[in-house]
């Protein structure tokens, strides 16, 4: 369709980022807004994650543009790291040097490694003598010059007054992990080492790269150049998939394998190993487009334009095998690190129950079933990488058939698999999707860019413990650590990306490093926003909605009044309100509870937190009398029968720039006005448009799709009574839509309309590759 309005997402542009050269630990370069130029004073450990122990002392430290770095022997590495950070997000331009007086300097030392200690854990205390961050490890050395960053940066200034300090710190899992899907979207390197910086000032240590999908191959693999020339690149649903000379128009991307090897070292000086994932020996149709005879069915596919469950799979013959351990013996090369994900989940057999061949090739290997074939490709698997001294790790579904002897799981369909993995004395990570998604959106509001609307907040992120109270003590050493994960079916940009993932990694971190005894979300909170400071020092465009208000409300046309209940999406209490349309002050009337206010009214409202605002912009509500009247698809819930699944979805067109998004459930799209008031009302209005219907479903979830029959030759736009009531008004629908990819109707409203109901709104029938969205409904008065 043609994109008809402005999202009003309140979001920071991402800036753009250059890699410095210095000695290859320099932070991507980024322009940063204008520090403050009179002195700052911090007031406490404001440290994301969360330290050990913080015991305040007496006295303080200055630090300007005067202030000496020592680095010690060996520790020249990281204090070249901190002062190049330093200088790229504050005005403090320091020098590294190796010798000098450390009274009056910030000193970065290795000291003698205890064999008792965590090699993360370092001490960093502050006196009126200066500064020392002290480890026994490099590694340890780092996070501690990441937490003085944070003290620095947390409120940019030219000269920062420390208080005296003393942190002890050390991360509680050894896996504190991110994950980025760069299979359905493709990101530039510039955000992925912008994602990388950010990693890194957090203290989380593994990136999960989710390089391969059917919707994309993304690696340049030499002995196969065409998993890039061919797997690369897709068509993209709907009009964005064809020119203007009607001629497809591909979505491609991927990376060199110099560009991996540079990503690869940029983490490591970082302190982050980079774990690929290559999908066996399902989610595998882009490699399969590429070279077929390595499928299972006959004949030439093509890389996915369609999200959900896709059905093709590797041969599990032997040839195949061998193809996917070629393919290992170059990601070898590219990643050093001791983890290689293979995938295993979704892997739906239907092509393997179908395939004569496969099934004969089950009998011949006297296995069980198709799920004891996954497990016997999944150890082939392993057993390579153990040869070449590396570790399998994949989804939890690989625990199914039986799982290969020394494989870690990544728990990711609840924790139930980590339970069972961790029970039979394998590592775990935890991953759990209802907890750790980040491409649910971060709360309900209109505002969200596309994802999957069942939102995961901060406050559900951060409460999350990845270690199950039923294991065992020794069980409970198998669970190494935690990973968020940022699926990119529906996000399409770096900046719906950053929206997505900040500030929640904010929790993530916590969760990871911080031992559970210590944490609290209303000091987290507390400590917030240092941090979304330091993204913007960063140039880190974070998600606004969390920190905006949120309003409900509920009409009463006949007294022509509005009732709202206002709140902050993180549980800030603080909400100052105008109704003259000016942005509120500290100062501005504090929200009291339930506002009723007389229409028209324009209500701005914004969340402080310490007399100072958190969010950018405030939020605003204009209510007047076609308020009243009008609803659109983010102000409108979901029936019922129509809820699961409930996707926002982004529009298919313009092919560059802006798109609109709409919320709907694919399985049974239906909307629903609660408590309708339809007194004096003649007819219903509906503007809507139809976008690509690009999902593949399972077959038992095919066969629950819902939609109702059509009367008319295209069907119609109904409206019914309760999601199981008379119908109330119903339209016939066109062929196809206008121009703009709209149309607009007007249903008249039945005799006999009850004066106050829940309008249930469908479109019927079955248009599929496309499906009608709703985009506005108006309840048109009797004239």
């Amino acid at each position: 369709m043609t994109r008809h309005r402005l999202t009003t997402h309140a979001l920071h542009a991402a800036l753009s980022l250059a890699l410095a050269s210095a000695s290859g630990h320099a932070l991507a370069a980024s322009t940063v807004a204008p520090a403050q130029q009179l002195p700052v004073e911090v007031t406490g450990a404001s440290i994301i994650p969360r330290p050990v122990s913080v015991q305040p002392g007496n006295g303080r430290f200055v630090v300007d543009a005067s202030t000496r770095v020592l680095a010690a022997e060996g520790a020249g590495d990281v204090a070249a790291h901190f002062t190049q950070l330093l200088a790229r997000t504050t005005p403090l331009h320091l020098q590294a040097t190796s010798s000098g007086n450390a009274k009056g300097a910030i000193q970065f030392r290795l000291a003698k490694p205890n064999a008792d200690a965590s090699a993360e854990g370092y001490s960093l205390r502050i006196n009126d003598d200066g500064v020392l961050v002290e480890a026994g490890d490099a590694r340890g050395l780092f996070y501690g010059a990441m937490s003085l960053w944070q003290l620095l940066a947390g409120a940019p200034a030219n000269s920062i007054t420390l208080p005296a300090m003393q942190v002890e710190d050390a991360p509680r899992f050894n896996w504190r992990g991110f994950m980025l899907d760069s299979a359905r979207h493709f990101q530039s390197i510039e955000d992925i080492k912008l994602i990388l910086d950010a990693m890194a000032t957090h203290k989380l240590n593994t990136f999960h790269w989710h390089l391969t999908d059917d919707q994309g191959w993304r690696m340049e693999i030499k002995r196969y150049p065409k998993l890039t020339e061919v797997g690369s690149c897709r068509s993209a649903a709907g009009e964005a998939g064809v020119g203007a000379d009607g001629k497809p128009h591909l979505y491609c991307g991927y990376y060199t394998q110099e560009q991996i090897r540079d990503v690869v070292a940029y983490a490591a000086a970082r302190h982050i190993t980079v774990v690929p994932e290559i999908d066996v020996p399902g989610h595998a149709q882009a490699a399969v487009a590429a070279y077929p005879e390595h499928g299972v069915v006959d004949g030439p596919t093509l890389p996915s334009a369609n999200w959900g469950v896709n059905p093709y799979l590797f041969n599990p013959r032997e040839e195949t095998l061998q193809f996917l351990e070629n393919i290992l013996a170059e990601v070898l090369e590219m990643f050093p690190g001791q983890y290689i994900h293979i995938g295993g989940d979704e892997a739906v057999k239907y092509q393997w129950q179908d395939s004569p061949q496969v099934q004969a090739y089950i009998r011949e290997l006297g296995l069980k079933d198709e799920e004891a074939l996954q497990s016997h490709m999944l150890k082939r698997l392993e057993k390579y990488l153990e040869d070449h001294d590396r570790k399998l790790i994949g989804w939890d579904e690989i625990i199914e058939g039986g799982l290969p002897p020394q494989a870690t799981v990544m728990s990711w369909r609840g924790i139930e698999g980590g339970i069972e993995a961790a029970t039979h004395g394998h590592d775990v990570v935890m991953t759990p999707g209802n907890t750790l998604y980040l491409d649910f959106l971060q709360t309900n509001l209109p505002e969200e860019p596309t994802g999957r609307p069942k939102f995961t907040s901060m406050q559900r992120v951060y409460a999350f413990d990845p270690v199950p109270a039923e294991l065992t003590p020794a069980q409970r050493k198998h669970v190494i650590g935690v990973q968020a994960n940022m699926w990119t079916e529906h996000t399409r940009n770096g900046k719906d990306l950053k929206h997505n993932v900040f500030p929640r990694l904010a929790a993530l971190s916590e969760i990871a490093w911080t031992p559970l005894q210590n944490k609290s979300y209303d000091d987290f909170l507390a400590r917030l926003p240092a941090q979304l400071q330091r993204y913007k020092a960063l140039g880190i465009g974070y998600g606004q909605t969390a920190l905006s208000v949120a309003m409900k409300r509920q009409d009463d046309r006949a007294a022509e009044k509005v009732t709202v209940e206002l709140s902050n999406p993180l549980s800030y209490r603080d909400i100052r309100y105008t109704t003259d349309g000016s942005t509120p002050t500290a100062q501005s009337p504090a929200y009291p509870g339930l506002l009723t206010l007389p229409v028209p009214t324009v209500l701005t409202a914004l969340t402080f937190f310490n007399g100072k605002p958190v969010a950018d912009k405030p939020s605003q509500w204009n209510f007047d009398a076609q308020s009243l009247l009008t609803r659109n698809d983010k102000t409108l819930a979901q029936c019922p029968q129509g809820g699961r699944l409930l996707l926002r979805l982004v529009d298919d067109n313009p092919l560059h720039g802006e798109r609109d998004n709409f919320d709907v459930s694919i399985f049974n799209p239906c909307w629903l006005w609660e408590d309708a008031q339809l007194q004096d009302i003649a007819s219903i209005q509906v503007r809507a448009g139809r976008i690509p219907y690009n999902f593949g479903l399972l077959r038992p979830e095919e066969a629950k799709r819902g939609f109702r029959k059509p009367v008319s030759q295209y069907g119609e736009f109904e409206v019914r009574a309760g999601c199981e009531g008379r119908v109330l008004a119903t339209v016939p629908l066109p062929q196809q839509p206008g121009k703009d990819g709209f149309i607009e109707l007007e249903a008249p409203l039945r005799v006999g309309a009850e004066q106050i109901t829940d309008l249930c709104m469908t479109f019927s029938g079955d248009t599929r590759p496309q499906m009608w969205v709703l985009d506005q409904v108006r309840l048109q008065p009797k004239k």
